[in-house]
């Protein structure tokens, strides 16, 4: 099938770089981002692309590039979808928070909305592509919708599986170590494979775009991630012996990483990892792996959780022990909001749970990030539901300078490894807090050695 028309279903961090990089790559292809979202919609069509709602660094460029051109943002998702011969699935797909498997288990509502939809609509053959992170044999329920449900059309269903990080999803893109897709193993399911292999064929070498039956494309994505995050966590627990031993963490990383079966990724110590990705999808292979009677596999990849969540709750309450016991009333500036740099994605972000815990204990966050606002931030602490809104609002406060925020504050917790922070004027800042100072440092950002200098009582994880 030779492919003129793509649609992509969800204009998130997913689907909108993904497309328009597919969009940048392929002239000769329009590619058609579709959201029922009319303020997001808005965002990506807005004249100044510096406003478009996901920031990734060169993101911005290859939009004003591609945009008006061949790619396109629209809500009208019926007419995308009967223009398309491929369609992508980019919706969001959370951990349930009702019913069988509350807590673990992905909600794959928005993806059978998805597939009723194309069923409803679909005049003509398509090849459907699940993009968002799913559970394994989830293309197995898609294709028996579209296939009881549609207008007799023929329908393949491949698993095109995203491997980005955020702050590098553009570099990720253009330069993948791999493009997975799985596909069925039939004469037609292997002409769809091929048909997607000739779009990123483009620009990704073809000895890179790997080829696999559907189920092993599924489970490779939540594989991926758990090992990932496994890393985070391993090291993160021998952050806390460092602490009691007198080790340095970020030498003891070093020493192991040196070793070529190791490898340095993955491995720096810090308050915990967040992201949309991580614990949404280890908590799927957990559920997974119950439904299956699998419980020592299920036991061992929720300690991966366990530990980043006690990471977590470990920084903050080291935070209010080394405040004298009392935050109450205190001044705490959080450096960083995002759950990394280079993006403006909050979602799962350790900041968000040391402010809850802080703010149980009734300390004042001011707070500055370069990128999340004030808005954002008071719905990552509502969304928690742990106290009411007027109190989350009573209890932290924004600053676009990060010197205003810091201003006699009785410590700093630096929760966002941000390039920027490096720069400061620390002595400034010093000069400008009650004393003693704190430095709470979450992601072993700063010189430990140049901060107690100036004076700070500095603080890392680790060390």
């Amino acid at each position: 099938m030779k492919i003129t028309n793509i649609c992509c279903i969800g204009a998130g961090y997913v689907g909108g770089p993904t497309m328009a990089v597919i969009a940048e790559k392929c002239p000769h292809i329009k590619v058609t981002v579709v959201d029922l979202n009319e303020a997001r919609i808005a965002a990506w069509n807005d004249e100044d692309v510096n406003n478009i709602p996901i920031y990734e660094p060169g993101l911005n460029e290859i939009v004003a590039k591609a945009r008006g051109r061949n790619l396109f943002f629209s809500t009208e998702v019926d007419k995308a979808i009967d223009e398309a011969e491929l369609i992508f699935i980019s919706v969001n797909t959370p951990t349930k928070t009702y019913g069988t498997g509350k807590g673990m288990a992905a909600d794959l509502k928005y993806i059978e909305l998805c597939a009723r939809q194309i069923a409803r609509v679909a005049k003509t053959d398509k090849i459907i592509v699940e993009k968002s992170t799913l559970p394994v044999r989830t293309a197995e329920a898609i294709k028996s919708i579209l296939n009881n449900t549609g207008n007799g059309v023929q329908f393949q269903i491949l698993s095109n599986p995203e491997f980005l990080a955020e702050g590098t999803a553009v570099q990720d893109l253009l330069h993948p170590d791999r493009v997975l897709i799985g596909g069925e193993t039939s004469p037609e399911g292997q002409e769809a494979i091929e048909t997607l292999v000739d779009v990123y064929a483009h620009w990704v070498p073809r000895e890179r775009i790997l080829k696999t039956n559907v189920w092993s494309s599924e489970l490779s994505k939540l594989t991926a991630n758990a090992f990932l995050a496994q890393r985070v966590s391993s090291i993160n627990a021998i952050s806390e012996l460092c602490e009691k031993t007198e080790a340095n963490v970020n030498e003891v990383a070093k020493a192991i990483g040196m070793d070529s079966r190791i490898g340095p990724k993955f491995l720096k110590a810090s308050v915990g990892f967040g992201g949309s990705c991580f614990q949404k999808d280890i908590l799927n292979l957990v559920y997974i792996s119950k439904a299956f009677g699998l419980h020592e596999v299920a036991d061992y990849w929720e300690q991966v959780i366990i530990m980043n969540d006690h990471q977590k709750r470990r920084f903050s309450k080291n935070i209010v022990q080394t405040l004298y016991n009392t935050v109450s009333g205190k001044k705490i500036t959080f450096l960083g909001w995002a759950f990394k740099k280079d993006t403006n994605d909050t979602r799962e972000s350790a900041a968000i749970y040391v402010a809850d815990d802080l703010i149980n204990e009734q300390a004042n966050i001011a707070l500055y990030d370069p990128k999340v606002g004030h808005k954002q931030v008071l719905s990552d602490l509502n969304y928690l539901e742990t106290r009411q809104p007027a109190e989350n609002e009573k209890y932290i406060k924004t600053f676009d300078d990060p010197y205003q925020a810091c201003e006699n504050a009785h410590a700093i917790a630096i929760l966002t490894e941000w390039d920027e922070f490096k720069a400061y004027d620390w002595k400034k800042i010093y000069d400008s807090m009650l004393k003693p100072a704190f430095v709470f440092d979450g992601r072993n950002l700063l010189d430990p050695a140049e901060m107690r200098a100036i004076g700070f009582v500095y603080q890392s994880i680790g060390s």
